[in-house]
């Protein structure tokens, strides 16, 4: 059976990516608002695991209204939020099994139970979170075992991690991500599979 795996390029994603690969034929999706946007690296990244690769363009407007958002209410916390709750669902219009990399501290992004039963319901899809009930510390020794990641401060590292072009399009529209946008944000990315 196919599950489709939200994919970064990045460690969480990766890491539940292999995970999964355990039980399912697993294809990697990663997300963007521009088609024309190249990602050569998520690309390396998807080869390293062995999984195939789709890129998927968000709904048009979707960037648009996660800017609003930001602007709104002064965080981006509800803007990605809503932009991963969108990229989820429209996989499980497609797959009978979805999955992503949220880990068990992670507040952004993270769907709340309500909305996973909905979901569901709706598209009678299973969406399997298997970094849940793993903490940081944890993900970590993993990640260490299985992976060769760079890591960067988000915009220095060319992941598939949407917050990136949020963050592009707040600064277009004249809003400084930098005040909103909480410093010091690790990214990860994915370069080699240790064997």
């Amino acid at each position: 059976m196919k599950a489709g795996v939200l994919y970064s390029g990045g460690k969480d994603s990766s890491l539940a990516a292999i995970m999964l690969g355990t039980y399912y034929n697993v294809e990697l999706n990663a997300f963007v608002f521009d088609s024309a946007r190249n990602i050569p690296l998520v690309e390396a990244a998807a080869q390293a695991l062995g999984f195939p690769l789709k890129k998927r363009v968000l709904k048009q407007g979707l960037l648009n209204e996660a800017v609003k958002l930001v602007k709104e209410r002064g965080f981006p916390n509800d803007a990605i939020n809503l932009v991963h709750r969108t990229a989820v669902e429209s996989l499980c219009w497609e797959y009978t099994v979805v999955g992503d990399g949220t880990r068990f501290n992670d507040r952004v992004p993270m769907l709340t139970r309500p909305e996973v039963q909905s979901l569901e319901n709706r598209t009678n899809c299973s969406y399997i979170r298997p970094l849940l009930g793993f903490t940081k510390p944890e993900v970590d020794r993993l990640v260490d075992r299985f992976f060769i990641v760079r890591y960067g401060e988000t915009g220095t590292i060319e992941n598939g991690d949407y917050e990136v072009e949020v963050r592009e399009a707040c600064r277009k529209s004249g809003i400084d991500p930098v005040r909103l946008f909480p410093p010091h944000h690790d990214q990860s990315l994915v370069i080699g599979r240790k064997h």
